[in-house]
């Protein structure tokens, strides 16, 4: 590649010195700080991360605030965002670098890598921002921009396209502003070159560009179609005791979702009914036999690999008392404690229409 090689890196480092945008972690990078916020925009869009990034820093403004927290704390910040493994891999990660690091994060990128849901990219943008090491860091935006680029063909999902663009970066990579470059090519497909309606007008490496060149920018990169994501029924319990607290059940650590609060309940098996259900899920996970009552909220929610229909229930405790046999803990709260307990949006939906007027009467 050679001498475009080098024209690519300099047109892309001035274009995004005058560029790029004025983002939180951008002010003060500091390792800690530039890990928080590639562990946020993973999977989420910058203007959603900067909220949270700005909390978190408020609540653990530093990392070995961050390892001495409760995890459930963690998982409360994070409420709403999506992910929630992201949320204990880097608590685990904190208090990982807290006992072997003595609370700071190592420059190395294999060092990185070791560390809980810290994969290849997360390391190599801290290793490249944080200490300045000529490590290339690729998400899908930089994948975009290559594939672009030099015209690569293939779903860059697939292992060997990875892999294909990705050491086309570390070929790029210029050793004096590996960090800079990074976000560079990462900026360049946030604003530039976008999935469907590419701005070549203003794209500093137009020129440079083989699918611009070819007329073939629409095109690229080939993604091979997405399946039909699956759907499930779930059913969930709304149990009221007679003193007015709900019964809530926290999730085990290593489930979907683990660690954060639901009403309990679970997905619906073929041929069973709704209230089959949920009088089954209860039996199996509390040990206790309820009558499931009126239906109070259908709700509708879609996650990365599948979707769900959610239907609350009222149900009246008939025999037994709540004891975890497939779940972390169980508790009776108190309607006004269930604000502060880390909840899916969907939970969070029922408990939040539980403490409006739709806790009062009959919901549809």
């Amino acid at each position: 590649m050679g001498d475009e090689r080098v024209d690519v890196s300099k047109r892309l480092l001035a274009w995004f010195d005058g560029a790029g945008r004025e983002l939180p972690w951008r002010r003060e990078r500091t390792p800690y700080r530039v890990w928080l916020a590639e562990v946020l925009l993973q999977q989420t869009r910058v203007e959603t991360a900067i909220p949270y990034y700005e909390r978190f820093l408020a609540r653990f403004p530093t990392l070995s605030a961050l390892a001495e927290a409760p995890l459930e704390d963690v998982l409360k910040l994070w409420e709403g965002l999506g992910y929630y493994a992201r949320a204990r891999h880097l608590h685990q990660a904190a208090r990982q670098v807290q006992r072997e690091y003595g609370g700071q994060l190592p420059a190395d990128d294999e060092a990185l890598r070791a560390l809980p849901g810290v994969g290849p990219y997360t390391a190599g943008a801290v290793a490249s921002i944080a200490f300045g090491q000529p490590v290339a860091a690729v998400d899908g935006n930089a994948r975009r921009v290559l594939a672009r680029l030099f015209a690569v063909e293939g779903d860059p999902r697939a292992p060997s396209v990875r892999r294909e663009l990705e050491a086309l970066a570390r070929a790029l990579l210029p050793a004096d502003r590996p960090g800079a470059f990074n976000e560079a090519l990462m900026e360049l497909g946030a604003l530039v070159c976008l999935p469907r309606a590419p701005r070549c007008a203003v794209c500093p490496l137009a020129d440079l560009c083989q699918a611009h060149r070819q007329g073939r920018e629409t095109e690229l990169p080939r993604r091979a179609p997405r399946r039909a994501l699956p759907h499930y029924d779930v059913a969930a319990a709304v149990l009221v005791r007679d003193d007015g607290r709900l019964l809530v059940a926290r999730r085990k650590l290593d489930d979907f979702l683990g660690g954060l609060w639901e009403f309990p309940g679970g997905k619906r098996e073929e041929g069973e009914s709704l209230e089959g259900c949920l009088a089954r899920e209860l039996a199996e996970e509390l040990d206790i036999q309820v009558e499931v009552g009126e239906r109070l909220l259908t709700l509708e929610h879609s996650y990365t690999h599948f979707g769900i229909t959610l239907y609350a229930f009222r149900c009246r405790l008939l025999a037994g008392e709540p004891r975890c046999l497939d779940c972390a803990e169980v508790r009776w709260a108190a309607p006004a404690e269930l604000e502060a307990l880390p909840m899916a949006v969907t939970d969070r939906r029922i408990a939040r229409w539980l403490g409006g007027s739709g806790g009062q009467g009959e919901g549809g």
